[in-house]
């Protein structure tokens, strides 16, 4: 019955995987009116330059798009935290799952600049990261390990 449970969340969670990765990979580079950009290369790589112009300017800048552009960059990225260690066994430490977000993640950056769709930004990998790491700790919370008691009362993992 066990078996039988895990593979439902294993067929789910794959699922679920592949089409969230479909469009996010859409948003990414067609979404959002995204046009290419054929004269110029668009980048940051200086980390917290954008994200701290939302504050030294946030009287300026309407509040959606603040939150739009941080809290969607964090938002958007949680279900990778719960689905890549549900989904792969070295995702379920958290050097692997790290590993696995950001290399994949860095790769799109750069395509969205060498393709000239969107731009790549070092602090859209902090914020992506951030949200990704929110959810593998629902993930560790929900689904880590079952802690057993010895005979001695001290947790063991």
């Amino acid at each position: 019955m066990r078996r039988k449970k895990r593979g439902k969340r294993n067929l789910w969670a794959a699922t679920a995987f592949i089409l969230y990765t479909s469009c996010m990979l859409y948003m990414m580079f067609v979404g959002f009116g995204r046009t290419v950009h054929a004269d110029e290369f668009r980048y940051n790589l200086h980390p917290f330059r954008t994200i701290g112009h939302y504050f030294i300017h946030f009287d300026s800048i309407a509040l959606s798009v603040v939150l739009i552009n941080l809290g969607g960059n964090i938002g958007m990225f949680i279900p990778f935290g719960i689905l890549l260690p549900l989904l792969f066994r070295r995702c379920r430490t958290f050097l692997g799952f790290s590993l696995g977000f950001i290399i994949p993640l860095i790769v799109v950056e750069l395509l969205q600049t060498v393709l000239h769709v969107g731009s790549g930004d070092i602090d859209d990998v902090i914020l992506n990261y951030a949200g990704a790491s929110l959810g593998y700790m629902v993930y560790r919370v929900a689904f880590g390990r079952k802690r057993h008691r010895g005979s001695s009362g001290i947790s063991m993992v």
